[in-house]
């Protein structure tokens, strides 16, 4: 909304380039009219789907979920890289977690996990298959993504292609043991 807003106003005002109304809705105090700087700076702050506050919540919930799924890595003593160790390496596209010694479940073999604190339907899915998993993939191998609130089921089409989905954090992985002879 203050986006349409500040395009209409400004193009009777001046012929203001995209990225300077871009750098004003990012900044409303750049804007020279005060009462709409104050408009477009309320709207922005009060919208509830895509303003500052909801994705510093979204950031929040992801984060707590990927500190959940560390707890329950280091509890069932996975040896594993997270993101900030792998950038660290040089990587630029990471998963949330790379199993150093790979794990089996439901009979695929795990490389990676991704947690996602997010419901996965048809369209969010297809675009993190293209913008992440699928490179994931090609350079991992096989991996496992938890959606934390769900999925729809028949999302989960490549498991034989090696990407499995999952609700929660599985309890029937199976581990490379060593036995004493």
């Amino acid at each position: 909304m203050p986006n349409i807003i500040l395009r209409k106003r400004l193009k009777v005002i001046t012929r203001a380039s995209k990225s300077v109304i871009n750098s004003m809705l990012r900044d409303p105090s750049q804007i020279p009219d005060g009462v709409l700087a104050n408009q477009v700076y309320q709207c922005i702050v009060n919208d509830c789907c895509y303003g500052p506050l909801v994705d510093c919540i979204k950031h929040a919930i992801g984060h707590e979920h990927e500190v959940l799924l560390r707890d329950l890595l280091l509890e069932k003593n996975l040896s594993f890289l997270d993101e900030d160790q792998l950038r660290a390496k040089g990587y630029d596209k990471t998963p949330d977690f790379i199993l150093q010694v790979p794990v089996a479940v439901e009979g695929h073999i795990i490389h990676w996990i991704e947690s996602k604190a997010s419901f996965g339907d048809e369209c969010s899915h297809h675009a993190y298959l293209h913008d992440q998993f699928w490179s994931y993939w090609n350079r991992f191998g096989p991996g496992l993504v938890i959606y934390w609130y769900g999925f729809i089921q028949e999302l989960d089409c490549n498991r034989e292609r090696g990407i499995l989905l999952q609700a929660c954090f599985p309890t029937n992985i199976v581990t490379l043991c060593h036995s004493t002879a």
